[in-house]
């Protein structure tokens, strides 16, 4: 069944799921092809097998943690994310955040397809690396899985996850097969660059979930923790995501000459004869799902940015209209990006650094610091309500976070005159959550957080009429 809802609050009654479904989901998110790219650029650049390996696994471990705390958001507020980032923004101001959302979403599947078009090229040397059909067909189908929602795609990842812990199980095992030269274990072999690239690539990567964790939480039961709902989405993308990176690393150290499809298939096959198909087609499976992901996210927000102009009314069809929407961009932008790709996704890495960096620290700091989970749900959909149609405290907040950072930009589009007096290392990111969260905190001193929680509680009277009128049970923390 078509899933009926889109960006609109989910009711108490239709609740469901358990908590634990979290980890599959996130596990999947990364155990794809995308995610082994990410792992190469290390190696691409220089750097040497161990030392990417303790950047990948610092950096996941980094990105994840201000990930998963988005993931408490869902079940607590019962919302997609994007929609989530009014009370801090504003009714209109929250636009800001969701375009930059928007081109996260279809840029990333812009690279899956091309992915996949290179995937089935090693697979089936008769179809072009560069293959319109296949990138057409590949956004087919994870068009259509996003269309079925949200219960489809917890299976699908849930499925996806077995297969691949089976998959990466056999690899890791073998490893110690494959023939990667000592100078790739050389503890001395520390290098700046190559491993900050890593470690902030690998970082942002994981940050880049946080525009829809909570979009695979929202249906679950109101009662789940902020402990469980962080942990089970922690462990999901780390381990995921890390382990995914490491296989990158270990194909690109044992096959540098190759692209990134090619050497996982050619290190797979070193380990066993015919294991290296199997593993890959493991990985694009994987890429079709998580593609259904960010279709899905990518319909949520471009229908919040649609509410902000003209209130939009649930439904399957706008849903679906806007899934193909995104599903032509992105394809759009895959057919002119089969060139140059690891620069480019490099590129978007940065990019996503930079731009999700202050939402993030606003975002979380409001959640739990601020406001501590009191919203009102109603009001978040008024245009003329509480929350305003400009909050200058977070619009303030991230402006500040982002322009510290700009200094400590280094891409290959723009390096800042910190980076450069750093030798070009990128510590932008440490330098905008501080920021962007001390900005806010300080803003938000002048806010009468009584009166806003009593405010949120009074609009909510009523959401739940099982509840005899008494608005949304045990909100807050």
């Amino acid at each position: 069944m078509l899933e009926k809802r889109s960006i609109d609050y989910v009711p108490l009654a239709e609740r469901h799921g358990k908590v634990w479904h979290l980890w599959p989901v996130w596990f999947s998110g990364d155990a794809h092809l995308a995610t082994l790219t990410v792992g190469v650029l290390g190696i691409a650049l220089g750097g040497n097998l161990l030392w990417t390996g303790i950047a990948v696994v610092l950096g996941c471990a980094v990105g994840t943690f201000f990930m998963a705390f988005h993931s408490a958001q869902g079940p607590q507020l019962g919302l997609p994310q994007m929609i989530q980032s009014r009370p801090q923004f504003g009714y209109v101001g929250a636009l800001l955040v969701w375009v930059v959302a928007l081109v996260t979403y279809v840029g990333y599947n812009s690279f899956n397809q091309v992915l996949a078009a290179q995937a089935l090229h090693q697979l089936a040397g008769g179809i072009p690396a560069d293959s319109a059909a296949v990138m057409i067909g590949f956004a087919a189908l994870g068009a259509g899985l996003a269309v079925v929602g949200y219960d489809s795609i917890h299976v699908a990842q849930r499925g996806v996850a077995f297969v691949m812990i089976a998959l990466l199980t056999v690899f890791s095992a073998g490893a110690v097969l494959l023939r990667i030269p000592a100078a790739q274990w050389d503890l001395g072999g520390f290098r700046t660059g190559p491993f900050l690239t890593e470690l902030l690539g690998a970082a942002s990567y994981q940050l880049s979930w946080s525009i829809y964790v909570s979009d695979y939480s929202r249906y679950l039961p109101r009662e789940v923790s902020v402990r469980a709902s962080f942990w089970w989405t922690y462990l999901g993308a780390f381990i995921g995501g890390a382990w995914m990176m490491l296989v990158g690393s270990i194909a690109a150290a044992s096959a540098p000459r190759l692209d990134v499809a090619a050497a996982l298939e050619v290190a797979a096959d070193r380990i066993f004869p015919g294991f290296g198909p199997v593993l890959l087609t493991g990985a694009l499976l994987g890429l079709v799902t998580i593609a259904a992901l960010n279709f899905y996210g990518a319909s949520l927000t471009l229908l919040s940015v649609c509410d902000t102009f003209k209130k939009v009314k649930n439904s399957v069809g706008r849903r679906i209209i806007t899934l193909l929407l995104t599903a032509i961009a992105s394809t759009v932008i895959a057919l002119d990006s089969s060139s140059d790709f690891l620069t480019r996704f490099s590129d978007l890495l940065s990019l996503l650094l930079y731009l999700f960096t202050p939402w993030t620290a606003v975002n979380l700091v409001d959640f739990y610091v601020v406001r501590r989970g009191h919203y009102s749900v109603r009001e978040i959909f008024n245009p003329r309500g509480m929350y305003g149609r400009w909050q200058w405290r977070g619009l303030m907040a991230y402006g500040v976070g982002f322009a510290a950072m700009v200094p400590f930009f280094s891409a290959e589009f723009y390096i800042g005159p910190a980076a450069r007096a750093l030798g070009g290392i990128d510590v932008s990111m440490f330098v905008g959550l501080p920021v962007a969260a001390g900005a806010y905190l300080l803003a938000c001193r002048s806010m009468d957080l009584g009166a806003d929680r009593a405010a949120a509680a009074t609009a909510d009277c009523g959401l739940e009429p099982q509840n005899g009128g008494r608005g949304v049970p045990g909100r807050g923390g």
